[in-house]
């Protein structure tokens, strides 16, 4: 009778993964198209779709299709995935569904990055070449966030091991040293560069554009495969490490994995966008509801359903103060915190 049962089982669990992943890609794939028609300059869809297929569309709207939507909607899509991906990754890793990001101190660094240029890199915007001066912010934000995971990874680690507590704490320690170091650059500061720092760290995909897409696609896709690869690895996670490394797993060689690896996704998006928050703790919440705990539906589906979230938010903040547009970071986390508080009653009132 059992085996009927779990015969019976195995094709549900089969079209599971399937319908969840392929919903989630033609939810994303609806969210790109109207994020390509939506802005203080309205567009028809038909229009849209005529200028993606190189048919015949008026100036004016290839032009906003082409130089600003099209760069910005796939700026939206990396971006919002290498969060969620990343969150989902940690989460996994830690065993903790409130991890996110933010825990192994790559927003802060990254922020610590951007703030030590716009405040002292004049001297430095000077003796660039004009073409290389555009990338130093975003440069310098992708270099602070892994430098502090980097430190962080070695603060943790004693006799080639790290406990995963052990680097929790590391990440809040790092978290607060460069949070200090940031506060004394921002006090040190004029106006016109706090003034770009306070925009700075509320996210937005406006300045972006191809350059931005062109820096950070490459090492988010990179970063974000080897997060899926890692999706059995991080099921046997769950179980305990002592566990998972008597089932076979690589236990210290995954943590390595999982932290560069999304320390370099998260890194790579904040450098481009700035620091957006939720996305990475609110998302993958909402796939397991959806899907159960399995990472092999969890990491890809957190992949998808952050870039739609993404593009989302971001024609939220394109048209809810149209012209003018709010930072994304603003919109996530509206977004998110009501979710989150929601999630922390939640997990009171039911254990």
């Amino acid at each position: 009778m059992t085996d009927i049962a779990e015969s019976a089982s195995r094709p549900s669990r089969a079209l599971k993964r399937p319908a969840i992943l392929g919903g989630l890609a033609l939810l994303l794939a609806l969210a790109a198209l109207l994020s390509l028609a939506t802005g203080a300059m309205p567009l028809a869809v038909g229009d849209v779709l005529r200028a993606l297929f190189g048919l015949e569309v008026d100036a004016q709207s290839a032009a906003v299709i082409t130089m600003i939507r099209l760069p910005r909607m796939l700026l939206a899509i990396i971006v919002g995935a290498a969060l969620a991906g990343a969150g989902a990754a940690l989460q996994g890793l830690f065993r903790n569904p409130l991890a996110d990001p933010s825990l192994i101190g790559v927003s802060s660094g990254a922020a610590l990055g951007a703030v030590t240029v716009i405040v002292l890199g004049g001297a430095v915007v000077a003796i660039l070449p004009f073409a290389a001066s555009p990338l130093l912010l975003p440069f310098a934000a992708f270099l602070g966030g892994l430098g502090a995971t980097f430190v962080m990874q070695r603060l943790a680690q004693s006799g080639g091991q790290a406990a995963t507590a052990t680097l929790l704490l590391a990440g809040i320690a790092i978290n607060a040293m460069a949070g200090a170091a940031t506060g004394v650059l921002v006090y040190v500061s004029n106006d016109t560069q706090l003034r770009d720092f306070t925009f700075w760290s509320m996210g937005s995909l406006a300045a972006g554009g191809w350059p931005g897409f062109t820096i950070a696609a490459l090492p988010i896709a990179a970063a974000l495969a080897a997060i899926v690869v890692s999706a059995r690895a991080l099921d046997a996670m769950l179980l305990g490490e002592r566990e998972a490394l008597h089932l076979g797993v690589p236990v210290q060689r995954l943590k390595n994995v999982v932290m560069v690896a999304s320390a370099l996704a998260v890194g790579s998006a904040v450098a481009v966008s700035g620091i957006i928050g939720f996305v990475g703790i609110v998302v993958p919440h909402l796939v397991r509801m959806i899907a159960g705990p399995d990472h092999r539906i969890v990491l890809p589906g957190s992949i998808l359903a952050g870039a739609a979230l993404l593009l989302v938010a971001d024609m939220v903040a394109r048209v809810v103060v149209a012209p003018a547009e709010l930072p994304i970071g603003l919109v996530t986390s509206a977004l998110g915190s009501p979710f989150f508080l929601w999630l922390l009653v939640r997990r009171r009132r039911f254990g």
